[in-house]
């Protein structure tokens, strides 16, 4: 669709608008991405009648999830699209203001659960822009031109080099916590002392301070890069930017290729692409996933790769995943638990995995197997319980097999069905996506997470590379949770999906997200987890969301009444 969150309404179901995160630079409303050779400028001037849903007006630059959905498809587009850019310009199209943040009238009067989303895919956004610094080859520079508040200095926080203008009344602050009585919640904390290294008393003294910081003392604290004089502000990004350019690694002549828009069909229970089907079963809270192997083989070389374009395997099946994950997440919250199936040739998976290896150092390759790493972890922190089943005629191997390793608990059918008792029984294949192309937020890959207590049965895995491993042995190894015969496949798989469906989902929630991170702590862990956590908890007290809190009362004269018992 043209819009970039369109109101869709699923055939045969009642008229209940959904967000759809189809995006495209010819529907932007909020934002204009501009293309100079190797350098790109994505220009934030946000349509203040523009909102996403009624009610607020999105002004200073404010943001809500339409706005963000926009820069998600900049991103992205850029790293497929304009393989001759090398350095990308982030900057406020208006004038003294680079970005207000996050529209506070937008989450005084959201959902609980839209509040979370929100913050969740802004945080992914984010993380994206930083993957593109550090893994594409193109660095993202902040102009901030103007006033960065909130949400807006987050977007600063997420780039490389952050230059802001010195004219005595630009700032930069995180004005939350003394404001709006909440965290600022796409990561500024985290990122102003564990990523510029701000030290923790100046950091204290930053997050309380509403008005922010400007000028040299922003620069002496490790806020900004540089502060830079209103004349000599253009001249100086236009030179760094070229100095980051200089330094890149991105091909200087190679062509991008289209992100066509996706192929999709969608009914009251059910989503279908062109290589992911979704079955919804509202009833029992359930959305049975299945991925489906490559109809035809793969190519012959890298050439192919770069010829078949949006539609080369691996990338189309990565876009309609990430795309359905985004769909769920937002609009279907009663749906707790999502059941992974594979179906397909496996050794068709396996040669496209090989061809990815071979191929690692091809720029679409690598964005390639860089945007799947960014779509599991997206598929990491999902607040959904996780299950795979691996079947006769199941192609979990390799890139598919970590969609398993993700999961929460996976079932392996021993044998056949009795029904088919000619078909090949199940197998899964460890290659060498399953040791470092694809890791978690927390830097270890799902192998180690999984192991952690075990290092040596990695190693041991590591061994067992291209064999394939049926029921029995995949769980001695310890790579599946169950493996169970046909006479007990079908009631064991309804028990488990019964008994998740009777639990409390926000116990699940809790419970799933310390599971699966174990190890060592990230930028990114602590956004997710702790950080995350820490903001779902205060977007439900009274003294943020209350009809007293600061969150509710912003803007109308009069001062929140807080509850001043400490918990």
């Amino acid at each position: 669709m043209s819009l970039t969150a369109a109101a869709e309404t699923p055939t045969g179901q009642e008229a209940v608008p959904v967000v759809s995160f189809d995006a495209h630079p010819d529907s932007y409303r909020h934002l204009r991405l501009e293309i100079d050779g190797e350098i790109a400028r994505i220009v934030l001037r946000v349509d203040e009648h523009g909102g996403l849903t009624p009610g607020y007006e999105l002004k200073l630059n404010s943001y809500d999830l339409g706005v963000d959905i926009e820069l998600y498809d900049a991103v992205q587009r850029l790293r497929f699209e304009h393989p001759e850019v090398r350095a990308v310009v982030i900057t406020g199209g208006l004038e003294k203001v680079f970005c207000a943040g996050a529209n506070i009238r937008m989450l005084a009067a959201a959902s609980h659960p839209w509040k979370v989303n929100f913050c969740k895919f802004t945080n992914e956004t984010r993380n994206g822009i930083e993957d593109a610094t550090a893994h594409s080859g193109q660095t993202y520079l902040a102009a901030v031109n103007g006033t960065a508040a909130g949400g807006g200095y987050e977007l600063a926080l997420a780039c490389e080099h952050i230059i802001l203008i010195d004219d005595g009344s630009s700032a930069v602050s995180l004005p939350e916590v003394p404001l709006l009585a909440v965290l600022p919640g796409t990561g500024g904390l985290t990122r102003v002392v564990d990523k510029r290294g701000v030290r923790k008393d100046l950091a204290d003294v930053f997050a309380t301070k509403s008005e922010g910081v400007r000028g040299a003392t922003a620069v002496e604290w490790k806020l900004v890069d540089e502060a830079v004089p209103r004349s000599r502000f253009a001249e100086t990004v236009l030179q760094r930017a070229r100095e980051f350019a200089a330094r890149s690694t991105r091909p200087r002549d190679a062509e991008g290729i289209a992100l066509t828009p996706l192929e999709r069909t969608i009914t009251a229970d059910r989503i279908a692409y062109r290589h992911v089907t979704a079955e919804l079963d509202r009833e029992l809270g359930v959305v049975a996933i299945t991925l489906h192997g490559p109809a035809e083989d793969a190519p012959a070389g890298v050439d192919g790769v770069h010829e078949r374009g949006a539609d080369f395997w691996p990338l189309a099946l990565t876009r309609e995943l990430d795309d359905l994950i985004l769909r769920l997440r937002t609009n279907e919250l009663e749906l707790g638990t999502w059941v992974f199936k594979t179906r397909g040739d496996i050794g068709r998976v396996l040669a496209y995995d090989d061809l990815l290896a071979v191929h690692a150092d091809d720029w679409l390759v690598n964005e390639i197997r860089h945007y799947l790493k960014r779509t599991l972890k997206r598929l990491d922190v999902t607040s959904r319980s996780l299950i795979a089943l691996i079947e006769p005629g199941s192609c979990f191997a390799g890139p598919l097999l970590e969609v398993a390793l993700a999961c929460d608990r996976s079932y392996m059918l021993e044998g056949t069905f009795e029904d088919d008792p000619d078909a090949e029984p199940a197998r899964i294949v460890l290659t060498g996506a399953n040791f470092g192309p694809y890791p978690m937020g927390n830097g270890l890959t799902r192998l180690q997470s999984r192991f952690h207590g075990e290092p040596a049965q990695v190693q041991r895995l590591h061994e067992l590379t291209g064999r394939p491993l049926q029921a029995a042995e995949a769980a001695e190894l310890g790579l599946v949770t169950y493996a169970f015969d046909d006479i007990d496949w079908e009631d064991e798989v309804r028990i488990a999906l019964e008994e998740r469906s009777s639990l409390s989902p926000d116990a699940l929630t809790g419970m799933e997200a310390n599971h699966r991170f174990v190890g060592p702590e990230t930028v990114e862990t602590k956004i997710f987890g702790r950080l995350s956590a820490w903001q779902n908890w205060i977007f439900q007290r009274p003294n943020a969301a209350g009809p007293d809190g600061a969150l509710r009362r912003y803007g109308t004269g009069l001062k929140a009444a807080y509850d001043r018992k400490r918990v």
